[in-house]
Protein backbone atom coordinates (compact mmCIF):
# COMPACT_ATOMS: atom_id res chain seq x y z
CA UNK A 1 0.00 0.00 0.00
CA UNK A 2 0.89 3.53 -0.69
CA UNK A 3 1.01 5.34 2.44
CA UNK A 4 1.55 9.34 3.30
CA UNK A 5 2.33 10.10 6.71
CA UNK A 6 2.23 13.18 8.24
CA UNK A 7 4.20 14.44 11.44
CA UNK A 8 6.42 11.20 10.59
CA UNK A 9 8.78 11.73 13.32
CA UNK A 10 6.91 12.33 16.07
CA UNK A 11 5.70 9.98 18.97
CA UNK A 12 3.25 8.50 16.87
CA UNK A 13 3.62 9.02 13.63
CA UNK A 14 7.45 7.65 14.48
CA UNK A 15 5.98 4.35 15.04
CA UNK A 16 3.48 4.67 12.43
CA UNK A 17 6.64 5.24 9.76
CA UNK A 18 8.86 2.09 11.68
CA UNK A 19 5.67 -0.29 11.54
CA UNK A 20 4.57 0.80 7.77
CA UNK A 21 8.35 0.67 6.29
CA UNK A 22 8.67 -3.21 8.21
CA UNK A 23 5.54 -4.62 7.15
CA UNK A 24 6.84 -3.65 3.09
CA UNK A 25 4.31 -0.51 2.85
CA UNK A 26 5.15 2.04 0.04
CA UNK A 27 6.02 5.17 2.23
CA UNK A 28 6.09 8.53 2.12
CA UNK A 29 6.90 10.66 4.89
CA UNK A 30 6.02 14.44 6.04
CA UNK A 31 7.74 16.16 8.41
CA UNK A 32 9.52 19.20 9.74
CA UNK A 33 13.38 18.18 9.35
CA UNK A 34 13.99 15.43 6.98
CA UNK A 35 17.30 14.24 9.04
CA UNK A 36 15.52 12.95 11.55
CA UNK A 37 13.54 10.35 9.24
CA UNK A 38 15.52 7.43 9.98
CA UNK A 39 14.44 5.53 7.36
CA UNK A 40 15.59 5.52 3.20
CA UNK A 41 12.39 7.05 2.17
CA UNK A 42 10.54 9.51 0.11
CA UNK A 43 10.52 12.35 2.33
CA UNK A 44 8.71 16.03 2.28
CA UNK A 45 9.50 18.87 4.23
CA UNK A 46 6.89 21.21 5.62
CA UNK A 47 5.93 23.25 8.89
CA UNK A 48 2.06 22.73 9.36
CA UNK A 49 1.48 25.91 10.51
CA UNK A 50 1.84 27.73 7.79
CA UNK A 51 2.11 24.81 4.92
CA UNK A 52 3.03 24.98 1.05
CA UNK A 53 -0.51 23.70 -0.54
CA UNK A 54 1.74 23.04 -3.42
CA UNK A 55 4.37 20.75 -1.20
CA UNK A 56 1.15 19.02 0.17
CA UNK A 57 -0.56 17.82 -2.62
CA UNK A 58 2.99 15.95 -4.01
CA UNK A 59 3.21 14.13 -0.69
CA UNK A 60 -0.30 12.88 -1.06
CA UNK A 61 -0.63 12.35 -4.75
CA UNK A 62 -1.21 8.44 -5.69
CA UNK A 63 -1.35 7.57 -2.02
CA UNK A 64 -3.72 4.52 -1.57
CA UNK A 65 -4.35 6.50 2.03
CA UNK A 66 -2.99 9.27 4.71
CA UNK A 67 -1.67 9.07 8.03
CA UNK A 68 -1.53 11.50 10.38
CA UNK A 69 0.18 11.89 13.96
CA UNK A 70 -0.15 15.97 14.01
CA UNK A 71 -0.08 17.55 17.48
CA UNK A 72 1.49 20.54 19.34
CA UNK A 73 4.64 19.96 20.79
CA UNK A 74 3.90 22.28 23.89
CA UNK A 75 0.88 24.61 24.37
CA UNK A 76 2.21 27.80 22.16
CA UNK A 77 1.39 25.37 19.54
CA UNK A 78 -1.87 25.38 19.76
CA UNK A 79 -3.90 25.56 16.36
CA UNK A 80 -1.58 23.75 14.76
CA UNK A 81 -3.42 20.44 14.57
CA UNK A 82 -6.50 22.26 12.83
CA UNK A 83 -4.58 23.68 10.59
CA UNK A 84 -2.16 21.19 9.48
CA UNK A 85 -5.39 18.89 9.01
CA UNK A 86 -7.02 21.52 7.18
CA UNK A 87 -4.81 21.60 4.71
CA UNK A 88 -4.05 18.22 4.16
CA UNK A 89 -7.28 17.94 3.68
CA UNK A 90 -7.39 20.10 0.90
CA UNK A 91 -4.62 18.70 -0.42
CA UNK A 92 -6.16 15.13 -0.48
CA UNK A 93 -9.38 16.77 -2.44
CA UNK A 94 -7.00 17.98 -4.89
CA UNK A 95 -5.43 14.96 -5.87
CA UNK A 96 -8.58 12.82 -5.35
CA UNK A 97 -7.39 10.76 -2.26
CA UNK A 98 -10.00 9.42 0.05
CA UNK A 99 -8.60 7.61 2.98
CA UNK A 100 -7.48 9.21 6.29
CA UNK A 101 -6.74 8.10 9.90
CA UNK A 102 -5.62 10.78 12.09
CA UNK A 103 -4.81 10.76 16.12
CA UNK A 104 -6.73 12.42 18.60
CA UNK A 105 -7.78 12.43 22.32
CA UNK A 106 -9.80 10.58 24.81
CA UNK A 107 -11.49 13.79 26.49
CA UNK A 108 -12.18 15.22 22.87
CA UNK A 109 -15.67 13.47 22.63
CA UNK A 110 -16.69 15.90 25.60
CA UNK A 111 -15.50 19.53 23.86
CA UNK A 112 -17.37 21.72 22.05
CA UNK A 113 -16.54 22.89 18.44
CA UNK A 114 -18.49 25.66 16.12
CA UNK A 115 -20.49 23.14 14.53
CA UNK A 116 -20.94 20.90 18.05
CA UNK A 117 -21.63 23.35 20.32
CA UNK A 118 -23.41 21.28 23.01
CA UNK A 119 -21.74 18.10 22.94
CA UNK A 120 -22.53 14.79 25.29
CA UNK A 121 -21.20 16.38 29.18
CA UNK A 122 -19.70 12.65 29.62
CA UNK A 123 -18.29 10.21 27.50
CA UNK A 124 -20.36 6.65 27.30
CA UNK A 125 -17.09 4.68 28.22
CA UNK A 126 -15.62 6.74 30.82
CA UNK A 127 -16.27 5.62 34.83
CA UNK A 128 -16.41 7.77 37.85
CA UNK A 129 -13.14 8.62 38.50
CA UNK A 130 -12.37 9.48 34.57
CA UNK A 131 -15.77 11.52 34.38
CA UNK A 132 -15.15 12.97 37.97
CA UNK A 133 -11.51 13.63 38.34
CA UNK A 134 -9.05 12.69 35.77
CA UNK A 135 -11.10 14.75 32.86
CA UNK A 136 -12.35 17.70 34.43
CA UNK A 137 -8.29 18.55 35.66
CA UNK A 138 -6.61 17.47 32.34
CA UNK A 139 -9.50 19.51 30.46
CA UNK A 140 -8.74 22.46 32.41
CA UNK A 141 -4.93 21.73 31.82
CA UNK A 142 -5.01 21.34 28.73
CA UNK A 143 -7.94 23.30 27.42
CA UNK A 144 -6.68 24.46 24.66
CA UNK A 145 -5.16 21.58 23.09
CA UNK A 146 -8.28 19.58 22.98
CA UNK A 147 -10.17 22.64 21.25
CA UNK A 148 -7.49 22.50 18.69
CA UNK A 149 -8.42 18.65 18.46
CA UNK A 150 -12.41 19.08 18.81
CA UNK A 151 -11.92 21.73 15.74
CA UNK A 152 -10.15 19.12 13.52
CA UNK A 153 -11.99 16.23 13.83
CA UNK A 154 -15.17 18.75 13.30
CA UNK A 155 -12.63 19.25 9.67
CA UNK A 156 -13.02 15.63 9.10
CA UNK A 157 -16.78 14.74 9.57
CA UNK A 158 -17.24 17.66 7.20
CA UNK A 159 -14.50 16.69 4.66
CA UNK A 160 -16.18 14.10 2.71
CA UNK A 161 -13.51 11.68 3.31
CA UNK A 162 -12.78 8.67 4.10
CA UNK A 163 -11.99 9.25 7.78
CA UNK A 164 -11.21 7.55 11.23
CA UNK A 165 -10.46 9.55 13.82
CA UNK A 166 -8.67 7.77 16.86
CA UNK A 167 -8.62 8.64 20.04
CA UNK A 168 -6.34 7.19 23.18
CA UNK A 169 -6.05 8.27 26.58
CA UNK A 170 -2.43 8.58 28.02
CA UNK A 171 0.62 7.97 26.03
CA UNK A 172 3.38 5.59 27.04
CA UNK A 173 6.31 4.68 25.07
CA UNK A 174 6.21 0.94 26.33
CA UNK A 175 6.88 -1.80 23.24
CA UNK A 176 4.24 -2.78 20.72
CA UNK A 177 1.99 -5.77 22.05
CA UNK A 178 -0.80 -5.65 19.63
CA UNK A 179 -3.17 -6.13 22.68
CA UNK A 180 -5.41 -3.69 23.19
CA UNK A 181 -9.32 -2.64 23.51
CA UNK A 182 -10.84 -0.89 20.81
CA UNK A 183 -14.94 0.58 20.62
CA UNK A 184 -16.54 2.72 18.08
CA UNK A 185 -17.92 6.05 19.65
CA UNK A 186 -16.55 6.16 23.03
CA UNK A 187 -13.78 5.70 25.46
CA UNK A 188 -12.55 2.28 26.60
CA UNK A 189 -14.10 1.60 30.48
CA UNK A 190 -11.04 1.45 32.55
CA UNK A 191 -8.96 2.67 30.06
CA UNK A 192 -6.00 5.03 31.32
CA UNK A 193 -3.28 3.88 29.07
CA UNK A 194 -2.05 2.65 25.61
CA UNK A 195 1.00 2.98 24.28
CA UNK A 196 2.34 4.59 21.42
CA UNK A 197 3.29 1.64 19.36
CA UNK A 198 0.11 0.27 20.03
CA UNK A 199 -1.51 3.50 18.77
CA UNK A 200 -0.11 3.40 15.91
CA UNK A 201 -0.68 -0.16 14.92
CA UNK A 202 -4.01 -0.14 15.40
CA UNK A 203 -4.35 3.43 12.67
CA UNK A 204 -2.72 0.77 10.21
CA UNK A 205 -4.89 -2.02 10.67
CA UNK A 206 -7.76 0.83 10.90
CA UNK A 207 -6.58 0.84 6.89
CA UNK A 208 -8.12 -1.91 5.93
CA UNK A 209 -11.01 -2.19 7.91
CA UNK A 210 -14.36 -0.55 6.35
CA UNK A 211 -16.23 -0.55 9.14
CA UNK A 212 -13.83 2.07 10.72
CA UNK A 213 -14.52 4.55 7.90
CA UNK A 214 -16.37 7.91 9.45
CA UNK A 215 -15.65 6.39 13.04
CA UNK A 216 -13.98 7.58 16.05
CA UNK A 217 -12.24 5.29 18.10
CA UNK A 218 -11.66 4.60 21.38
CA UNK A 219 -8.30 2.65 22.07
CA UNK A 220 -6.81 1.46 25.10
CA UNK A 221 -4.91 -1.47 27.22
Amino acid sequence: MKLTIFAATGGIGRRILDQAVAAGHEVTAVVRDPAKVPHNVRTFTADLSAPDPAVLESAVAGADAVLSGLGPRSRAEAGVTAAGTRAIVEAMRATGVRRIVVVSAAPVGTVASPGRPNPPRHDPGDGFFMRHLFSPVIGAVLREHYADLALMEELLRDSGLDWTVVRPPRLTDKPLTGTYRTAYGRNIRGGALVSRADVAHYMLHALDDPTSIGQTVGIAR
